[in-house]
């Protein structure tokens, strides 16, 4: 059963503690948490009899019968989630949107109408938005599948219930009762209890965020609260055996196991980001202006004109212009230009959205191990018994690490590895192996008794920094040897802790000499020993990219937080180096304990989160949510894969397992965190370029409206017809198309942009109006000047009208595209130039061309132009000064 080749384990979720057990969560039913965790605690704590009685089983093994039964009531062990859902009913689920509906119904109401270009155009504008959150929700769904697959391999089992029998069967077929056995580089199948276990070491990185493998043993648990993870009898589906053997009794498999239950976090509609909430939030906005603004457009024009049919016609006209039918191609083009130039830097963006997501977010939590740090051990100093730099105790050190028996652990290869890098290696070859005392849970050492070439022997003790202490008598203190009393082991114990403060692990080191003529050792010569001092080992940084990172997004008022498994010693130790304030630590037993509301409050105030389970990350997240945040989320294990998935954008690197890619939004390809900062500005240019659309869109669209319900009280035919009004709506779309390829201002990629409706609805009100006033000045020269006021002279009023309202509309756009003087301080992209050129050359020309007169339109006397330019001058100059008041006044959206 290797499993060698996953660097990061497949892990099971967490367990929270008991306190947290009985609290509220919205990540996963409380009813389940601790009905499972009460029965393994249950298992912890019975004798392998008492085991075998609970179970069903025995020495030998289930019955075949037995087992057959059981895989009929327990089913198989795969991580099935909350079943597979067909593509026909995401695409279903992609398309329940209100803003879908909307110009759905527009589309038919306009093919009806014989408007065959509307309808075309926002059939287009649909289909578009429809497949993108598709494509989302179908990538979503395949995370939990991932699951299943990732678990597939063998297991060694006992069965046979009166003679034992060993098979190697797929561990989907394992049923709870069964004896499996476990030894090195193996995958945990199922939650188990040990029954038996030789020098055993669990690596739970990925379940708990602890780089360094944890001892488990096959004695009862005293019973002592304490988090699931620490019981030192069970083992969890997922997590890898690094070095021993051990025979174990399944306990839970499939669904019922803790890794079956971050399936349930991943499957079913992901939490609603910034981004589906500012969407959803236009969409109803746009709603609420047309059910009032329609209605009483078309009953206006019905009373007044008494052609209900025209009304009608020119009712649906308002409704289309009031819709911005090209936001879903615009916003797409937007996140594709944004994720064409992320992977230019080498990051993939696996849903669009993420990108709006990235530019929004003011916190980013991210996971320590293999994000901040590398998640490998390496040698980080060797120390005497009072805290002096000593290279004599490395290279006692190396000597145990180089000799002893069996599987070598991570701290012996970074001993061995370091030892090679300074040459030292040449050395060790002057000794050779005569016996060794092995490593056992309960003394927590474990020595070699070597011989130097002269023929001195010596034995050397590796350790638990307390259980070496307390077998020794003496100290080695810069080349002298000094006795112990009670006051200096105290020293030396704190000398230990002050090197765990600082986020060092940290072995003790200690020695004897034996008489030349003892040809082995024993357990009894574990004594009097002198202690050499400490060997620390520490998992570093990211390179530099971590600190530099970090500095980088504070500047662009992103706020980082760390949500980790591991220690709050070593985090601080990370947090540190990577400058971020340490005052505020929170660990997961006081969050367990803590309300919902009580911990909205607290994550305000930390950075520092240590010690926690799944689920807690997760419900940070949610906190954050709660206190009005966009939040990223950075992990790489399975145990990050809820906080991923619950994150406003989840980014994970190219070396995280699988499921935790499956979850994440973004990908990075390389491990330099550096790429974030340029991921958040990519992700604020394309906001801005959005929020100008839809500002630009929104305003000018209502302020046409507005314009509309004024002149269909005052005039005695339509200010425009229905055809002429979509042709003026399509052809200011057709201008804005290369608003995604616009630069945005230096000034509005300082800090986070989030969807504000209520300043979009504000900046409608004040905006719109201010066209209103120009196309109400042009009413009243085309009716009291140019003498265009009767049914017979409307149309040289309606191609006016038109042509004014398309340049204005026109020229807002290079407006409120900045909040600086347009064309001197800002002026736009070259392809956005050259589409609002383009679109008012054909406004002038359309009321002279063939095609402008099957429309409606008559050709402009020439002395109209000048009384245009004046308007257009004269508003661009107004516009522009109400545009500064509004930032000055509301700031810069």
């Amino acid at each position: 059963m290797d499993f060698g080749h996953f660097k990061h384990a497949i892990c099971s979720a967490i367990a929270d503690n008991m306190n947290m057990m009985r609290s509220e969560h919205r990540s996963r039913p409380a009813e389940f948490t601790y009905r499972h965790a009460r029965r393994l605690f249950g298992y912890a704590q019975k004798t392998a009899d008492e085991l075998f009685e609970s179970l069903k089983s025995s020495r030998n093994g289930l019955r075949l019968e037995q087992v057959k039964e059981r895989q009929k009531s327990f089913g198989l062990n795969e991580i099935t989630g909350a079943g597979k859902v067909s593509a026909l009913k995401i695409l279903l689920k992609a398309f329940h949107n209100p803003f879908n509906y909307l110009i759905s119904t527009l589309a038919v109401v306009s093919y009806l109408t014989d408007d065959l270009r509307a309808a075309i155009l926002m059939a287009v504008m649909v289909v578009l938005s429809v497949l993108l959150t598709f494509v989302q929700e179908l990538r979503s769904s395949r995370a939990a599948e991932g699951l299943s697959a990732m678990v597939r391999t063998n297991a060694t089992v006992v069965r046979g219930g009166d003679i034992a029998h060993k098979f190697e069967i797929p561990i989907s077929q394992l049923v709870p009762g069964d004896l499996i056995y476990l030894s090195s580089g193996d995958m945990v199948p199922a939650d188990v209890r040990l029954l038996s276990a030789k020098h055993l070491a669990v690596s739970q990185s990925a379940l708990t965020g602890e780089s360094i493998p944890v001892e488990k043993t096959a004695e009862r648990d005293d019973g002592v609260m304490k988090d699931l993870p620490e019981l030192r009898n069970i083992c969890f589906m997922g997590s890898n055996i690094a070095s021993g053997a051990a025979l174990a009794i399944v306990l839970h498999t499939g669904p019922e196991t803790y890794f079956g239950s971050i399936a349930k976090t991943l499957v079913g509609a992901r939490v609603e980001t910034s981004f589906d909430k500012g969407i959803h939030g236009f969409t109803r906005l746009m709603l609420k202006f047309m059910f009032v603004m329609v209605p009483l457009v078309f009953f206006i024009n019905g009373f007044t004109k008494g052609n209900w049919s025209d009304a009608f016609l020119f009712a649906v006209a308002i409704a289309v212009g009031l819709t911005p039918e090209m936001l879903p191609m615009i916003v797409t083009a937007n996140l594709a230009k944004g994720a064409l130039a992320m992977s230019k830097k080498k990051v993939i963006v696996k849903r669009l959205n993420a990108i709006q997501n990235f530019g929004a977010m003011d916190v980013l939590c991210t996971d320590k191990t293999g994000t901040l740090t590398e998640d490998l051990v390496v040698y980080g100093g060797s120390y005497g018994p009072f805290g002096n730099e000593d290279d004599f105790v490395l290279q006692h050190a190396c000597l145990n690490s180089l000799f002893q028996n069996g599987l070598k652990n991570f701290l012996d290869v970074a001993l061995i590895e370091h030892a090679r890098t300074i040459a030292m290696a040449a050395a060790l070859e002057d000794y050779h192996l005569i016996d060794e005392l092995p490593f056992d849970f309960e003394r927590k050492r474990m020595s070699v008794l070597v011989e130097e070439k002269g023929g001195r022997r010596v034995l050397i003790c590796k350790g638990a920094t307390e259980e070496v202490i307390a077998v020794c008598t003496a100290a080695r203190n810069q080349s002298d040897t000094m006795a112990l009393n009670p006051e200096s082991k105290e020293l030396c114990h704190a000398t230990a802790r002050l090197m765990n403060e600082r986020g060092l692990r940290v072995i003790a080191i200690a020695m004897k000499e034996l008489p030349a003529t003892q040809k082995g050792c024993e357990l009894s010569d574990e004594t009097d020993l002198i202690l050499l001092g400490y060997v620390a080992f520490l998992d570093p940084p990211t390179k530099e990219s971590a600190f530099g990172a970090i500095q980088a997004l504070a500047r662009y008022g992103v706020a980082v937080k760390i949500l980790t498994g591991d220690n709050e010693r070593v985090t601080k130790k990370v947090a540190l180096e990577v400058g971020l304030n340490v005052d505020a630590v929170l660990l997961g037993h006081q969050i367990a304990a803590m309300s919902d509301e009580e911990l909205k409050v607290a994550v305000e105030k930390t950075a520092i989160f240590a010690k926690l389970t799944p689920d807690q990350k997760q419900r940070i997240i949610h906190a954050l949510h709660d206190g009005g945040h966009v939040v990223g989320f950075i992990g790489d294990g399975i145990n990050d894969a809820p906080a991923l998935r619950a994150a406003d954008v989840g980014i994970s690197v190219n070396n995280a397992v699988d499921i935790a890619k499956e979850a994440a939004d973004i990908i990075l390809l390389e491990k330099s965190l550096m790429v974030l900062e340029e991921g958040v500005v990519e992700g604020r240019k394309v906001f801005g370029n959005i929020i100008k659309y839809i500002k630009m869109g929104a305003s000018s669209n209502f302020g046409n409206v507005f314009s509309m319900l004024g002149a269909s009280l005052l005039l005695p035919f339509l200010p425009l017809r229905p055809v002429q009004m979509l042709t003026q709506n399509l052809l200011y779309d057709f201008s804005q198309i290369a608003i995604p390829l616009d630069q945005v201002d230096a000034e509005y990629l300082e800090k986070p942009r989030k969807w504000e409706i209520e300043g979009i609805q504000r900046f409608m009100v004040f905006m719109g109006p201010v066209s209103s006033i120009f196309d109400y000045a042009t009413f009243g020269l085309m009716w009291f000047y140019f003498k265009a006021n009767s049914p017979q002279s409307q149309g040289l009023f309606q191609s006016a009208w038109f042509v004014e309202g398309l340049l204005s509309q026109t020229l807002i756009v290079h407006l409120i595209r900045t909040r600086r003087i347009p064309f001197l301080q800002s002026r736009a992209s070259t392809p956005l130039l050259v589409t609002t050129a383009i679109v008012m050359a054909v406004g002038l020309y359309l009321p002279f061309s063939s095609f402008g007169a099957s429309l409606g339109f008559v050709p402009l006397p020439l002395t109209y132009f000048p009384w245009l330019v004046g308007i257009l001058v004269l508003y661009c100059v107004l516009a522009q000064l109400v545009k500064v008041w509004f930032t000055k006044k509301y700031g810069y959206h």
